[in-house]
C-alpha cells in the first residue's frame, strides 16, 4: 500500500495536480456475522490554475475510495473563468437542495467560504471569493453546487462575443 501512495504522490507532481478528500462517508451492512462497512470519498482535484474537478468513489476501505475518487475528479476536470485571482461576476450555482453564491472579492480578502466550497475554489486556483450557502449544508452537494456555478461563470470577452455587443465599462 506505500508503494502505490509514493507513486501516486510522484505522479501528481508530473502533473501538477493536487488532491483534497473532503469527505469520507461510512455505509454499513447488518449481515449474518455482524455489521459490513464499506466507505465512499469525496475528492476534489485541481491545478490551482483555473482546472478543478470533482469525484466521487466508493470501496471497502478508505484508501481504495479516495484512490477512485481521485480518479474519477482527474477526469472530469474543466477549465475555470477567472478574472485575476476572483471570480469576473457574482454567479449562483444549484445541487439537489443547496444553493452557493459565489462574489467577487478584492485583492487580499481571501477565499471566505465553509470547507467544502472552499476546497472546491481553492484547488480551481480562486484567492479571492465571497460565498454564502444557502439550503442544505450536506457536502456532497455543496461541492456540486460549487462546480455548477463554476461552470456557469463567463469571461467578459465571452459575454461580448455571444451578444454581438461590446459591453461598456
Amino acid at each position: 500500500m506505500a508503494r502505490s501512495r509514493e507513486r501516486r504522490v510522484e505522479a501528481q507532481e508530473k502533473s501538477g495536480l493536487e488532491d483534497n478528500v473532503v469527505k469520507v462517508y461510512r455505509c454499513s451492512k447488518v449481515v449474518k456475522g455482524g455489521r459490513r462497512f464499506s466507505f465512499a470519498a469525496l475528492v476534489v482535484v485541481g491545478d490551482r490554475n483555473g482546472r478543478v474537478g470533482l469525484g466521487y468513489g466508493k470501496a471497502n476501505e478508505v484508501p481504495s475510495a479516495v484512490e477512485k475518487g481521485r480518479k474519477r475528479a482527474a477526469g472530469a476536470m474543466f477549465p475555470v473563468q477567472l478574472s485575476g485571482a476572483t471570480v469576473p461576476h457574482a454567479v449562483t450555482g444549484r445541487y439537489g437542495s443547496s444553493q452557493v453564491r459565489l462574489l467577487p472579492a478584492s485583492e487580499g480578502t481571501g477565499v471566505i467560504a465553509g470547507s467544502s466550497v472552499r476546497a472546491v475554489l481553492e484547488l480551481a486556483g480562486l484567492r479571492d471569493c465571497l460565498t454564502k450557502a444557502y439550503g442544505s449544508t450536506s457536502p456532497k452537494n455543496l461541492a456540486k453546487a460549487t462546480m455548477n456555478a463554476l461552470t456557469s461563470l463567463r469571461s467578459r470577452e465571452t459575454v461580448e462575443r455571444l451578444r454581438g455587443v461590446s459591453l461598456a465599462v
